[in-house]
């Protein structure tokens, strides 16, 4: 039995660094099918020739609290929606697990926290965030008009849950869109992600 886990779980960690290797900045963003937490279907594919930021989210994380309780993720998602953005929170978060949710529980904390995504997606099933290999709450990735992936990583250089850490922080997802908007190359396109690990289910 030891043994049986053992091997599961080198599979579960060879899967997911597979997948993180295998999407990289300048290739194509994998398309994708979810729910939203309104029970609308959300896909890439609907959102093509917009510039779309996928957040990994989780309503118990430290480190995903220290970004909403400051409001400094609604502050960036309020900027850059007004500016044509997408902006598509992810919910991977297994049943069971911390950080998982259902729709109303879902849209009641993002009228709590004054927070405007595009959309929340519920992914409870984990199958969207391990196509992208989303390891951690936060994971941000920015996908151009064109559909390819510009940056993936932290949100910011400063990987503590303290909120104190976001004056001065180099906020990297900022950065990458300000670049790639501009027509830029992206001059920091992969970071290392910091937070909780996504609570995938088994």
């Amino acid at each position: 039995m030891r043994v049986s886990k053992l091997v599961v779980a080198t599979l579960s960690v060879a899967m997911l660094c597979g997948s993180a290797w295998a999407l990289k900045p300048g290739e194509a963003a994998p398309e994708f099918k979810g729910t939203n937490s309104n029970g609308k279907t959300e896909t890439l594919g609907q959102y093509r020739g917009k510039y779309v930021v996928l957040e990994w989210a989780n309503q118990g994380c430290p480190y995903d609290r220290k970004h909403y309780l400051s409001g400094n993720m609604e502050r960036l998602q309020r900027e850059w929606t007004a500016k044509g953005v997408v902006w598509l929170s992810v919910i991977s978060s297994a049943p069971g697990e911390q950080g998982y949710v259902t729709p109303p529980e879902e849209n009641a904390y993002l009228e709590k926290m004054h927070a405007v995504p595009t959309a929340a997606i519920l992914d409870p099933s984990g199958t969207i965030g391990r196509l992208y290999g989303a390891k951690t709450t936060p994971h941000v990735f920015v996908i151009d008009p064109q559909g390819r992936l510009v940056y993936e990583g932290a949100l910011d250089d400063q990987p503590t849950p303290d909120p104190a850490s976001l004056k001065g922080a180099h906020n990297y997802l900022d950065a990458a869109l300000k670049e790639s908007m501009a027509g830029k190359a992206v001059t920091t396109p992969v970071t290392r992600p910091y937070g909780c690990n996504v609570k995938y289910g088994n």
